[in-house]
């Protein structure tokens, strides 16, 4: 079945971002008293709005001892409760500093999903669970599919959560024991078996599959081991924290031509770990645009930011079970859907083949060709190259092959080629 993504609801137009800033004005007027008290009381200390009273249904404790001791405060404007309607995504800078170390880093904190989407998760809960709308959380939990994985089960197995989110559309059991062996919430990380957790610890991990699986692709292809997902810190109720990475890739869209051409062949080099590793594990990014990745300010590194939407197959399973059509290479459908950083594609293709263009596709379509539009522009992230590059014709040509080839496989030949000619242009920048 196909597919054709639009992009993430909650990204607020600017003329949507000026109303409300009118609305706020009044709103900061009627509740100044409590305007006050938010600015100076630590919220990220409180048990209830880190909503650690609704685990097992949460992503997690690991980081509870760091928040509960202050150790963990909003930056500046993101004190004030007032502004939260603006944050639909429910996104928040903070300031994280342990006693020992002095100083203070900044680090990103999610919630995972809007107020809406938790507030659907709880009445979901709770209706299978009790078959009413509301309950007891703690109560609730034990009564779900979430449960069904406690006692004496020794492994996370394919049949128990294909398709709970795109992480496991198609799992092996090697990626699940990654999962497992990989899942930060616990004190007895390290093993693959389920039985070496706890009943909560279980049913956190299964929440979070189901719910956003994105710690769980951060914990499993971590920054540390040479991946390009941010780095994921740990958890208290309903908060996640992870390292602050940079300005996104969007505020450098009309960055010098030398910078762009960097980030360019740097996003291509993603595509291609994505996609081809000694793992032979594929991640297919199924939601690409310029706010899902940002750049380091010191080193400059492109690094993925929003790993919700990452389908994972195992290429390793494919060869062994040589399903249909399995070995013959798959190009993606270019797709001009007139509308901002969308893509067509076939979840059940992209798990059932070995070779799969898709990444590449991905990142010259939303990013880098004439055919990527975001916030009212277009032309991609290598818009108005110097007049010598454009008179060549040679990256415009590589572009539009790798967004929309002509030639059969075209794409996978433009894109390695497209690598190649970026690296140097890169380093005849340099």
């Amino acid at each position: 079945m196909w597919r054709l993504v639009p992009p993430k609801l909650g990204r607020l137009s600017r003329s949507l971002k000026l109303a409300a800033l009118g609305s706020l004005l009044v709103l900061m007027v009627l509740h100044s008293p409590s305007l006050l008290a938010s600015w100076q009381r630590n919220e990220l200390a409180d048990r209830r709005f880190l909503q650690l009273n609704k685990c097992p249904a949460c992503f997690g404790t690991s980081w509870c001892r760091r928040f509960l001791n202050g150790q963990v405060v909003f930056e500046a404007w993101g004190r004030l409760r007032v502004l939260d309607f603006l944050n639909v995504k429910n996104v928040y800078f903070a300031q994280y500093g342990e006693p020992r170390e002095g100083g203070r880093r900044r680090v990103v904190l999610k919630r995972l999903g809007s107020q809406r989407e938790l507030a659907q998760l709880d009445q979901s809960i709770c209706k299978r669970a009790t078959g009413r709308p509301r309950c007891d959380l703690l109560q609730a939990m034990p009564r779900t599919e979430f449960a069904r994985l406690n006692g004496d089960v020794r492994l996370l197995t394919p049949e128990a959560v294909e398709g709970w989110s795109d992480l496991v559309h198609c799992p092996s059991q090697r990626l699940l024991d990654r999962l497992v062996r990989r899942y930060a919430e616990t004190k007895d990380s390290g093993s693959f078996l389920l039985r070496n957790l706890k009943d909560s610890e279980r049913m956190q991990l299964l929440l979070t599959l189901a719910f956003n699986p994105e710690p769980l692709v951060l914990q499993s292809f971590p920054s540390d081991e040479g991946w390009p997902f941010a780095k994921y810190l740990g958890a208290c109720g309903r908060m996640v924290a992870v390292n602050y990475v940079g300005e996104e890739l969007w505020s450098y869209f009309n960055a010098p031509w030398e910078k762009r051409v960097d980030l360019a062949w740097q996003l291509m080099e993603i595509a291609e770990q994505l996609t081809n590793n000694d793992f032979e594990f594929a991640l297919y990014l199924l939601d690409v645009s310029f706010d899902n990745f940002a750049v380091g300010p010191r080193d400059g590194k492109v690094i993925i930011v929003d790993a919700e939407n990452v389908l994972v197959a195992d290429k390793r399973l494919i060869r062994q079970n040589k399903p249909e059509n399995w070995d013959v290479w798959y190009e993606s459908k270019f797709d001009d859907c007139d509308k901002e950083a969308c893509l067509s594609f076939s979840k059940e293709i992209l798990c059932a083949r070995a070779t799969v263009d898709h990444n590449y596709y991905a990142v010259c379509q939303n990013l880098l060709s004439r055919h990527a539009t975001w916030r009212g522009t277009s032309g991609g992230l290598l818009h108005d190259p110097p007049s010598e590059i454009a008179k060549d014709g040679r990256l415009e040509a590589l572009l539009d092959e790798c967004a929309n080839p002509k030639k059969r496989y075209g794409r996978f030949q433009a894109a390695k080629e497209l690598r190649e000619y970026l690296a140097q242009l890169s380093n005849n920048v340099r």
